[in-house]
């Protein structure tokens, strides 16, 4: 059987008896309608099983009523968490956001603006502060908001809603060196594709070199985004190159848990041997054993905020928020780095 030809708005004219214009205002605001008009525009409507085209009006107006996302990974909660909360945000204001998924790779990620601008969004949010050049020219002459989150770029494209990696990094060396730890290592992902695990990889170096510690312990776990397998992989790699390590500080909670079960599998106490530390405040590292200190980026809070930039830059929303946010991220200090 051939498909059957969807319901016009012609046809629903016909079938009330007035114009396809009446019908058009009654579907849109409905103000400029008798009531009566359109009630049984509106019983039509459901009869006929008609869906209001709202793509001419839209362009009229200007308005598509979606905001262009870009994020780096679908199965990272984290970054799952964001867009829920920017989603939840933009749905306030009749705002669907429209994913597109850069695989932590910026090349990509210039394929992707360019395709999303293509199709006219009201704003467009990335993920990160690194760009190609191409992709950075486009988002200064798309002419309209760019937010970009989970980083503080050195140089912002338009707003930001985000938090220093580096410095919260910086902040679980910290936290080791108080509790005692001296021979600290960093298991990351490979150079070059995660701009944020890159910052945080700076940020233990920088606070190691303050304390005056070696800050050469590092292990590249793979292409990120780093698994839990990987994780596992490279804690082993790890005590077999400096067995004396004290601690460990691993650029996301899975990496971390992997860790941790190295650990476990080898014998080796956790804290007392080594200190394990993750990045992002997953649900694996509150209910492993021992439970994961962690740091909190509130995820969900950045998607939020974000939004609430995007409605006030759109001028749908009255908020402080035109400049954009710094998130303060939390230390959540658990059993596997308390002696």
């Amino acid at each position: 059987m051939p498909p059957r030809k969807p319901p016009t708005m012609q046809d629903i004219a016909r079938k009330v008896g007035v114009s396809p214009m009446t019908v058009s205002r009654a579907l849109r605001d409905g103000t400029s309608v008798n009531a009566q008009t359109r009630d049984a525009i509106r019983q039509a409507v459901e009869e006929l099983g008609y869906v209001f085209d709202s793509t001419a009006a839209n362009l009229r107006q200007q308005r598509t009523g979606f905001v262009a996302v870009t994020i780096p990974s679908i199965n990272n909660a984290n970054f799952a968490d964001t867009v829920r909360g920017l989603s939840d945000g933009l749905k306030a204001h009749g705002l669907q956001p429209l994913l597109g998924y850069t695989d932590y790779d910026i090349k990509q990620e210039e394929i992707l603006v360019e395709q999303l601008l293509r199709r006219r969004p009201e704003a467009i949010v990335v993920t990160g502060g690194q760009h190609t050049p191409r992709c950075r020219r486009l988002l200064q002459s798309a002419s309209i908001p760019v937010v970009e989150t989970w980083d503080i770029p050195a140089d912002p494209i338009g707003h930001v809603v985000g938090f220093s990696n580096a410095d919260a990094a910086a902040m679980l060396v910290d936290h080791l060196v108080a509790a005692g730890r001296r021979r600290i290592a960093f298991i990351g992902g490979e150079a070059g594709r995660d701009s944020r695990g890159a910052d945080r990889r700076t940020g233990f170096i920088a606070a190691m070199e303050r304390h005056g510690l070696d800050a050469t312990r590092l292990v590249a776990a793979g292409v990120p985004p780093v698994s839990m397998l990987e994780g596992a992989a490279a804690m082993r790699s790890l005590l077999q190159q400096w067995p004396d390590t004290d601690a460990v500080i691993c650029v996301s909670d899975l990496v971390g848990f992997g860790a941790l079960t190295e650990c476990q599998r080898m014998g080796i106490a956790v804290p007392k041997q080594i200190a394990i530390a993750g990045f992002g405040n997953y649900e694996v590292a509150e209910i492993c054993v021992p439970p994961l200190t962690t740091v909190n980026p509130f995820p969900d809070r950045i998607g939020r905020r974000t939004a609430a930039v995007v409605a006030s830059l759109l001028g749908l929303e009255e908020t402080d928020s035109l400049l954009g946010s710094e998130i303060t991220t939390e230390l959540l200090i658990r059993a596997s780095t308390m002696s």
